[in-house]
């Protein structure tokens, strides 16, 4: 309340701050859930087309049944894929990159090309930083 009785207003920079942090906190909330290592590889495997269940999960080396069923359910969630329930006996569920996803794909094909390319350079500085003594990591 201000002094004339009525209701103090906000500084418009004071708004913009908040409409500031609340966008970041989306996004960050959004790369989240984009940017793990499992929809990540999802999202690049899905590069040539639609693909079913256990063609993503052959795919994708290394994920178990729960967890990329968690990462497709999520992705599908955000508008990033879409998934197609086609009824036959046994019915056929593929997955597809939306228009959205397949925006994402761009953006991130050149992080997943990069981390190839620097694979054995990551190998090297890992194997320097945890020495012949087998350091667990950290300075001390």
């Amino acid at each position: 309340m201000n002094a004339t009785g009525g209701k103090a207003r906000r500084p418009a920079r004071q708004g913009a701050r908040q409409g500031a942090r609340q966008d970041g906190c989306r996004t960050r909330d959004v790369l989240g859930s984009v940017g793990d290592k499992w929809s990540l590889l999802v999202v690049s495997t899905l590069t040539s087309g639609p693909l079913r269940f256990t063609e993503l999960k052959r795919s994708v080396d290394g994920v178990s049944q729960r967890m990329l069923t968690v990462t497709l359910r999520d992705l599908e969630r955000d508008g990033i894929l879409v998934r197609t329930v086609r009824s036959v006996m046994p019915s056929h569920v593929s997955y597809e990159l939306t228009p959205m996803g397949r925006t994402l794909r761009d953006a991130i094909t050149p992080l997943i090309e990069w981390s190839k390319a620097h694979l054995r350079h990551i190998d090297a500085a890992r194997a320097r930083f945890h020495g012949p003594a087998g350091r667990a990591g950290g300075d001390g």
